[in-house]
């Protein structure tokens, strides 16, 4: 049956993919990737010789309308990104809401993703997060991190390597110098780097090497007003 499948690829490690989803590519019509070059790489390797055409952030608004007719003559494609799950942070999502506007089965396929690993690698607070993605790069930056300064959830956030020591300081200036924080790179890869601290310790140590790979940063949400008064009252009554 026609259909648009949603299919994760490898953040990292080539073995980090579902035998579901090579079967998947193997078996639509054709593949939409947001780079044919990286997407052909991957396709070789798992053997998988569907044709691709390209979707990426710069054509998706033009080609949305030709996709979803494809697939309503009863064709089925499979969407895949550079690496994680479309639409995260990545094209997609128009695609996505397109097909469901137009009555098109959507089926997105579980797997990689690389907040969900930085995440849990913390060791902050899971059972409750906010997922920022990119923030603004100018526009909107500060008034964004002046709402976020008054979030209790763990925040999550994705940032170039280039950015990084910037960002940690705008974050130390909003959040503080020592809210608990963590930063992966690499993830899944060889070099891959988890590493745990307060903001400003996070910040002098990537201040001392030069920085690669994609980066997720953790933040601790602010402490909740009733557990701060509740630790103050705990002090008062051991004195």
């Amino acid at each position: 049956m026609s259909k648009l499948y949603v299919v994760p690829t490898p953040i990292g490690n080539l073995e980090d993919i579902t035998l579901r989803a090579i079967r998947i590519l193997k078996e639509v019509d054709f593949i939409l990737a947001e780079d044919t070059r990286t997407t052909g790489f991957l396709l070789k390797h798992l053997e998988v010789s569907t044709r691709m055409m390209s979707h990426h952030k710069f054509n998706e608004h033009a080609s949305v309308d030709k996709v979803a007719q494809r697939i309503k003559a009863g064709e089925s494609a499979a969407l895949v990104s550079d690496a994680g799950t479309p639409a995260i942070s990545d094209p997609g999502y128009l695609l996505v809401k397109k097909c469901i506007e137009e009555q098109i089965e959507v089926e997105c396929l579980p797997g990689p993703t690389a907040f969900v690993p930085a995440l849990v690698n913390s060791g902050l607070s899971n059972d409750r997060f906010t997922f920022e993605g990119f923030l603004p790069q100018k526009k909107g930056r500060k008034t964004r991190l002046e709402f976020l300064a008054q979030e209790t959830r763990t925040m999550v956030f994705y940032e170039s390597p280039f950015r990084l020591v910037k960002t940690l300081g705008q974050f130390i200036e909003h959040f503080g110098a020592d809210r608990q924080a963590s930063i992966s790179r690499e993830i899944s890869k060889l070099h891959e780097e988890n590493k745990q601290g307060t903001l400003e310790e996070l910040q002098q140590y990537f201040s001392s090497k030069t920085v690669k790979g994609e980066i997720v940063v953790i933040v601790e949400g602010k402490a909740e007003e009733k557990k701060k008064k509740k630790d103050k009252l705990n002090v008062k009554s051991e004195e």
